[in-house]
């Protein structure tokens, strides 16, 4: 419907999408959501395994306040049909919908006044099981070309990819990796070794202070020696598939899965207590989930003050990494 090279948002927070897999009712549970946890996000940033009929999202989000969907392809997407559509405008954004864009490898975007680097793409493990040209295309894997012009384009605050890097901080991805549960044969697990290899070439050259991906279906997070952050996020009805990243500090707030249900189901709290509520509410607030740290004391009056009307998601205060710990609060990595 449209195409540019030029995405440039005045968003200071986004929505950022894992992967969904074509999952239409999980996108319509999201949109009965968002409105109650972020009603100043009007982006989404997407992850890849996005596979979606557009028309119908569209429709799913039609009464919320989102005007646009920027996804990052993953390996789970058409690519027969992507490919083709992509090469008629190289190196610019095609708009498939009302709401939703394609961005083409590499994508550079402006949001908030940040640089963001988009690398979509992704080795399928799961390739033997698939038909190539029906359920599976070549064409999902970076390339040596794709990494040559990400990495031309200079650093970047924010890089999205759908592959995790290689050198990866973040201990629940590593271990998946090391210890292969689902039992993929070893020229799959080789061509994802190469495929993570490639994001890590770009990753190590640009150093975004962040890094947020799909792909392994984990949501959890680790921070590099030398500072720079990694976000995994799970896949569609699973934890921490979505996350409110903030422009201004790039950290990233992780609903879980039992808030996000029910601020879609339960428009005035009647059905969960109070308690629930705040706990749910100061894990939205704070980022102790992706970036391994507890909601402060400051986190649970905000939620507080959020359950009791006083104020809304959109002016919380910032996490303090040295702020006292809550004991019930979880924690990855």
């Amino acid at each position: 419907m449209a195409h540019t090279a030029d995405i440039t948002l005045p968003d200071q927070r986004v929505a950022v999408l894992g992967d969904v897999h074509g999952n239409v009712g999980w996108i319509r549970m999201l949109s009965r959501a968002l409105p109650h946890l972020a009603p100043a996000v009007v982006s989404i940033l997407q992850l890849g395994d996005w596979w979606m009929p557009a028309d119908e999202i569209d429709e799913a989000l039609a009464e919320t306040d989102i005007t646009g969907i920027y996804v990052t392809g993953g390996n789970h997407e058409p690519w027969g049909e992507i490919t083709t559509l992509m090469t008629k405008y190289p190196g610019e954004a095609v708009r498939v919908s009302k709401l939703v864009w394609l961005l083409p490898r590499p994508a550079r975007l402006t949001i908030g006044g940040r640089s963001v680097l988009s690398l979509g793409g992704a080795s399928s493990v799961d390739r033997q099981s698939r038909i190539e040209g029906l359920t599976w295309w070549p064409d999902e894997a970076i390339t040596d070309e794709h990494v040559a012009d990400a990495i031309a384009g200079g650093p970047a605050d924010l890089m999205l990819t759908h592959e995790s890097p290689a050198n990866t901080p973040v201990r629940r991805v590593r271990e998946i990796l090391r210890t292969n549960p689902h039992r993929f044969p070893k020229a799959a697990l080789e061509a994802s070794a190469a495929s993570r290899a490639r994001v890590s070439q770009v990753w190590d050259a640009v150093r975004p202070e962040l890094l947020a991906h799909g792909h392994l279906h984990v949501g959890a997070g680790g921070k590099t020696a030398d500072g720079r952050r990694v976000a995994s996020l799970g896949r569609e009805g699973h934890e921490w598939n979505l996350g409110i990243l903030d422009m201004n500090n790039l950290r990233m707030a992780t609903p879980s899965l039992a808030i996000l249900r029910g601020l879609a189901n339960d428009d005035d709290g009647s059905r969960r207590t109070r308690e629930q509520r705040m706990n749910g509410v100061a894990e939205s607030l704070h980022s102790g989930v992706l970036d391994g740290l507890r909601p402060s004391a400051q986190a649970l009056r905000d939620a507080r003050d959020y359950v009791d009307g006083v104020r809304g998601l959109e002016r919380s205060s910032k996490t303090s990494a040295d702020a006292t710990p809550a004991p019930s609060a979880r924690t990855h990595d």
